[in-house]
């Protein structure tokens, strides 16, 4: 992979503002991706600070501005482009794609009709908010996804992150009661049919020369299913780097993951969620602008697979930020 590492003498110039936190039920994983990023940005001499995002946060960043922002955020907080919006009414650069594009991407149902708009694959599904779900009778609506879709079906909020409030239905039986854990989570469920195969997550990463594929990390949930739970617990999930795939349809994966990025207008970094099939053919699930930074993260995972250094590449993402300003 090629890239183009910004020097030293620039990263210990920079002073940079890590944003982790936030409120979002993803509150206790963006501290821990805050506290991963502020300890790369150091360790490469970057001056770094965390703050939260909280009523402290605007007048400090009018006082005295940072270089450049890392948004560790996750959840609505960092992905819906509220916050993105706010810096930029700061002058503030920052890591990551603009407002508009990371609004787009946090609402999974609009990103996947961009997605299909683009002639890449991604797995069909229908959208429901729960007031449309009550009026036209659970059932009835049910009933006839299940007719549409068929068996077996995820089933997730239509915003959110971390699969909070996500389950795979194999039962129709089982469809009433995921449907209820996902509106605990969203007002908006997305049904997509369930695509068997490899779980393959593709980092993104634009280090000067252009948007770059990392290798693809497999994922292999102890119970089958890529939960909270599974994402963020030590043993309930093993990682292979890179992924057990062929050649081919490794390029395959790299190539549909770069598209994706590209159809959705993202910038610096991204991280594209995908099914392989057992045919090979991926399909992509979601996009997230905001990718995790922990330790169990897979970003970091693919950084290091690539042979890079996780701290000169934030380091590189937060000086092209810099010098591209607002």
């Amino acid at each position: 992979m090629r890239t183009t590492a910004a020097e030293p003498s620039v990263l210990t110039d920079l002073r940079v503002l890590v944003l982790a936190g936030g409120l979002s039920y993803e509150r206790d994983v963006s501290l821990r991706s805050g506290r991963r990023v502020l300890d790369a940005l150091r360790a490469v001499g970057v001056d770094a600070e965390q703050r939260d995002a909280d009523v402290a946060l605007l007048p400090s960043l009018t006082a005295d501005p940072p270089d450049a922002v890392v948004i560790a955020l996750h959840g609505a907080t960092g992905e819906d482009g509220s916050l993105r919006g706010v810096l930029d009414l700061c002058d503030i650069p920052y890591v990551g794609c603009d407002a508009r594009a990371s609004r787009l991407a946090w609402d999974k149902p609009s990103a996947k009709a961009v997605l299909r708009e683009a002639g890449i694959p991604t797995p069909d599904w229908v959208a429901l908010p729960h007031d449309r779900f009550s009026e036209l009778g659970a059932v009835a609506v049910l009933d006839r996804i299940v007719d549409r879709l068929g068996l077996p079906l995820m089933v997730k909020p239509a915003q959110g992150g971390s699969g909070l409030g996500a389950a795979v239905v194999r039962d129709d039986a089982a469809l009433p009661a995921a449907m209820v854990g996902c509106f605990a989570y969203d007002s908006t469920a997305l049904v997509e049919r369930y695509v068997p195969g490899m779980d393959v997550a593709v980092s993104v990463v634009d280090l000067g020369e252009g948007p770059q594929a990392l290798p693809a990390v497999e994922i292999v949930p102890r119970n089958g299913v890529y939960d909270y739970a599974a994402r963020y617990t030590a043993g309930r999930t093993t990682w292979h780097t890179p992924a057990r795939l062929s050649p081919d349809v490794a390029e395959a994966v790299a190539e549909v993951a770069l598209a994706a990025h590209r159809a959705l207008g993202l910038r610096d970094l991204s991280r594209v969620d995908l099914i392989v099939d057992g045919d090979g053919r991926p399909h992509v699930l979601e996009v997230n602008v905001a990718p995790g930074m922990t330790e169990t993260s897979l970003l970091p995972l693919a950084v290091q697979a690539a042979g890079l250094d996780f701290g000169r590449v934030l380091g590189t993402l937060v000086a092209r930020a810099a010098a591209r300003g607002n």
